[in-house]
């Protein structure tokens, strides 16, 4: 799966994933038990309260707070070791009612950077909350994974190409070497990496919020967090909203020609955009278009460009920028200045910091070297965050969430039939998103707990979010999961474009809004109209 995180999150942080991110395979297991009396004691862990501080990073706003919690490393085994996760929170300016907890997706999304840079967008609810969110184990500061160097040098294997698709099994032995290099570099939080364990370390962080009931707002990967959530602590839930919903039963392998076609029609909203506009680097004809960008991304396969970087750009680079612009039409204007850039001039840069999500330029990729110990559970400091961390999270947890385990002999048996479907869901983006058959190959088996027991759920009423325009989390994913959760589900229908609702249409973010702070939900099945501004 790629990384689905908000459009906030995208121009900023959403770096490394399409072949990069596809490269990582992590190692182990997540503890799948979903009920604390079942545990050995927790007390101490719900017991304790945070400590808010002024965050210390030097470009963080003056009225952003810091904090931590402590969670078992294994809930199974909470003698085995600990975990610091780091938070932060914008404290409530009027009658306080407790706290909302946001998730911004990925899945491997630093809550605390997105809340810092990200925060003006949730100032309303701090009329009623202390709104928080939060690092995941594995992600940001909270003990972060990586894959060192075996994430860029295995990249290729898993980019789509036609080498890997002629050679399959030389791909998997580099997916293995991958592997090997996550555990080694990853430390003891891998195996005990995944959805399960981030939504039972949610509920120690309610409680050392000190709230009865969770307050959630979480995005993409973010709603299967609060699902997950609602299944193991359903007499926990407060207002819960999910935005962009994810699917919680749907093989990797379906999510990739779902996620090909979803990119394909955002594509095909953009080229329409674009070709009413002179400057438009691809003509004035959406079928020519279309053609266009076909061409290109064949001929850069064919004979990749040099870089500002020293590296090469190639087609599969060219689809992983556009992939990314095309998670906000907010991106759309810069987006036709970078092909127009590479075009017209040749100029790779603009879409290198589309490809790259502005971290690291084609070309040069090498991770941050680490240099803090991996095993003693305490928070690392910003600049000690492996710039891989964001991919090598998503791998790790989507594995870890995962129960399909493919053999060499079926992967390769199948291939050719998965290539056929990808690319009819998507001529340009399907050959890119078929190596998601590959990336889990070598793993344990992931859990079962989400396909299996996330349903028939009894909770207050739950607010979700469907764009109809969403390149990420097809619309069909929010009304199949709201028929999964129960009646509880309430469907907002936002007929609107890009991954989420909530930064991008003023309708869903007043609609939310009003259920977070004054308990006011829409009849299910509401819409939102498009905010198409031409």
């Amino acid at each position: 799966m790629l990384a689905k995180l908000s459009p906030r999150h995208m121009a900023r942080r959403c770096a490394l994933t399409g072949a990069v991110g596809l490269a990582l395979v992590g190692a182990g297991l997540p503890t799948t038990a979903s009920a604390r009396d079942a545990e050995p004691d927790l007390t101490r862990f719900y017991d304790q309260r945070i400590r808010w501080t002024a965050c210390k990073e030097a470009d963080a706003p003056e009225d952003l707070q810091c904090g931590k919690v402590t969670v078992p490393l294994d809930y199974a085994r909470p003698g085995k070791g600990t975990l610091d996760l780091a938070l932060a929170r914008y404290r409530a300016t009027g009658d306080k009612r407790g706290s909302v907890v946001l998730n911004f997706g990925g899945p491997g999304g630093p809550g605390v950077v997105e809340l810092a840079h990200g925060g003006d967008d949730f100032m309303d609810l701090t009329d009623n909350y202390d709104v928080v969110s939060f690092d995941p184990r594995g992600v940001g500061r909270s003990s972060p994974v990586s894959c060192g160097d075996g994430l860029f040098q295995n990249a290729a294997a898993m980019g789509g190409t036609d080498e890997t698709l002629r050679d399959p099994q030389t791909a998997l032995r580099q997916v293995r070497t991958a592997a090997d290099a996550c555990a080694e570099n990853s430390g003891p939080v891998l195996p005990y990496i995944g959805t399960v364990n981030a939504s039972r370390d949610l509920d120690v962080i309610r409680e050392a919020l000190g709230d009865k009931k969770l307050n959630y707002l979480g995005f993409s990967y973010g709603t299967r967090l609060g699902a997950v959530y609602a299944a193991q602590f359903p007499d926990k839930v407060g207002r819960l909203v999910l935005d962009g919903v994810d699917t919680l039963t749907e093989p990797l392998s379906e999510q990739g020609v779902a996620g090909a076609a979803g990119q394909q029609a955002a594509l095909e909203d953009f080229l329409r955009w674009c070709v009413r506009h002179a400057s438009c680097p691809l003509g004035q004809d959406t079928r020519a278009a279309r053609e266009e960008v076909q061409r290109l991304v064949r001929s850069l396969d064919e004979a990749p460009v040099p870089t500002a970087f020293s590296g090469e750009l190639t087609g599969q680079d060219l689809v992983a920028a556009i992939s990314q612009a095309l998670y906000s039409k907010d991106h759309w204007p810069t987006l036709e200045r970078a092909l127009a850039a590479l075009v017209e001039e040749g100029d790779t840069r603009h879409i290198e910091a589309f490809a790259t999500g502005g971290m690291a330029p084609a070309g040069h990729r090498e991770p941050r070297p680490r240099t803090t110990r991996t095993g003693d559970g305490t928070l690392v400091d910003y600049e000690e965050v492996p710039l891989d961390n964001l991919p090598a999270a998503l791998m790790a947890i989507n594995c870890a969430d995962d129960p399909d385990r493919p053999t060499a002999e079926q992967i390769t048996r199948n291939l050719g039939r998965l290539r056929a479907a990808y690319e009819e869901a998507s001529p340009i983006f399907g050959r890119h998103r078929l190596a998601q058959v590959l990336m889990c190959y070598g793993r344990p088996k992931g859990t079962d707990y989400i396909r299996d027991e996330v349903k028939d759920l009894d909770t207050p009423g739950m607010l979700l979010v469907g764009t109809r325009g969403d390149p990420a989390t097809p619309y069909r994913w929010t009304t199949q999961t709201a028929k999964r959760l129960g009646p509880s589900a309430v469907v907002l229908d936002n007929k609107g474009e890009g991954h989420t609702g909530y930064a991008a249409s003023t309708c869903v973010h007043r609609t939310v809004d009003a259920f977070l702070l004054y308990g006011t939900l829409p009849p299910s099945g509401s819409s939102c109209g498009s905010e198409d501004d031409g």
